[in-house]
């Protein structure tokens, strides 16, 4: 969602013109942000479509709003594109199993489309891995995706991912995606939510407390970050141990942790926490909070930190947020995730990478007395990647992409 709602503004710029096609609010369970529409231009026409009621569909085990949605988008697409011309379907979202619609509508419209891999659909990462590590229901969600992705893919006209290796797991996958336009383009830096966030700080409550020098993260936890997360804690209990009365004063927060439902998420962080005695100084809220929410809490945060995945195809989109807030930031991941390299080009100084361990535990600590002595100070980023990595500059890339999908040129 946010992709697209980012590049909203900057579409006509490009050369195209977008209708929105989305699941009416209601029929979801996802916490809502009503700020979000703030930011969407009033001339954009938005249809919604209706969904199966989930309190029945979850009788018989089927929760996901795609498959709920999947006939109601069928149905009110094909009305739009009897009646109307569009030139192109662009799907960027992550409920996957709506793309199989691609084809159909390519094959009865002649309307080519584009899917944007914004994670991966079809993926054998969790496979081997105990059960308590797999995601809920992964057994038939596996089967699924693995039976629901060709039917897209042989039939797309163009990809668009945040990552490399997505694209080409995809082209190793089904060779005739060789032949087709694709890019890799990472979410951009939109700088209007910031200024949004501020301006509605009265609608939300503060979830840090006062009296500590406040670091947070806010995202999914889980088992595959723990790789990150471990010297982090390492050098928090060695300050701890060391500096008790000065690392006492730091406190790290992990936010939105969990996919379940607000209150039913199991805790990931605390635990690791425990192994190393250091869950006095660490708060683990397992619910989701809205996305305006979450950027006010970074921008009231002390500082701020960055945990990649063990997977290494995995690409943080969540950092361009953390990066307008210019606050104080560390981030680890594995040395071959695409984040690292986009960190250092913004000039991060506190960009590490777990797998490569000389002297790391130094130099978190080193960043952790400088967050606890009040002299970290705000980052200034290299001016050439704000441009680059920008929100608009993001939308002129997929635009380019759906013009050489349609006529083969720039």
């Amino acid at each position: 969602m946010h992709r697209v709602r980012m590049s909203l503004p900057y579409f006509k710029e490009f050369g195209w013109e977008a209708t929105i096609m989305t699941t009416d609010a209601k029929y979801s369970d996802i916490l809502m942000d009503d700020l979000l529409v703030q930011s969407v231009p009033p001339d954009i026409k938005i249809h919604t479509v209706k969904a199966l009621n989930k309190r029945l569909t979850a009788k018989v085990g089927l929760g996901s709003d795609a498959l709920r949605s999947l006939w109601y988008y069928r149905q009110k697409v094909n009305d739009i594109l009897k009646n109307e011309k569009y030139d192109l379907v662009y799907f960027s979202t992550t409920q996957f199993p709506l793309c199989i619609l691609g084809a159909y509508w390519k094959k009865r419209f002649g309307v080519p489309y584009v899917i944007d891999m914004q994670d991966p659909w079809h993926s054998n990462y969790y496979q081997g891995k105990p059960k308590d590590q797999q995601p809920a229901k992964y057994w038939f969600s596996y089967r699924l995706h693995k039976f629901l992705e060709p039917i897209a893919m042989k039939q797309v006209d163009g990809l668009i991912s945040v990552s490399d290796h997505y694209i080409n797991d995809l082209k190793t996958r089904y060779p005739a995606l060789k032949y087709i336009p694709s890019a890799t383009i990472t979410f951009g830096a939109f700088e209007p939510d910031i200024k949004i966030a501020e301006d509605n700080q009265n609608k939300f409550n503060s979830l840090l407390q006062t009296g500590f020098k406040n670091i947070v993260y806010v995202g999914r936890g889980g088992v595959d970050m723990h790789k990150a997360i471990q010297p982090v804690f390492e050098a928090l209990k060695k300050g701890l141990t060391n500096q008790p009365e000065l690392f006492s004063k730091l406190k790290f927060y992990f936010i939105g942790t969990s996919y379940a439902p607000a209150g039913k998420g199991t805790a990931t962080i605390l635990f690791l926490a425990k192994q190393y005695e250091v869950e006095k100084s660490i708060v683990e809220i397992t619910s989701r909070i809205s996305y305006y929410h979450a950027l006010l809490t970074l921008l009231q945060a002390d500082a701020l930190f960055i945990p990649g995945s063990d997977d290494p195809k995995y690409t943080a989109s969540k950092i361009y947020p953390y990066l307008l807030t210019r606050k104080p930031l560390l981030s680890i991941f594995n040395s071959k995730s695409g984040a690292v390299d986009t960190l250092n080009e913004f000039g991060l100084i506190d960009n590490y990478t777990y797998d490569k361990t000389n002297g790391l535990i130094d130099k978190i600590n080193n960043f952790l007395i400088k967050v606890a002595t009040g002299k970290a100070e705000s980052t200034v980023y290299n001016k050439t990647a704000l441009e680059k990595y920008s929100a608009k500059k993001m939308t002129e890339r997929q635009c380019v992409l759906f013009n050489i999908v349609l006529n083969g040129k720039n």
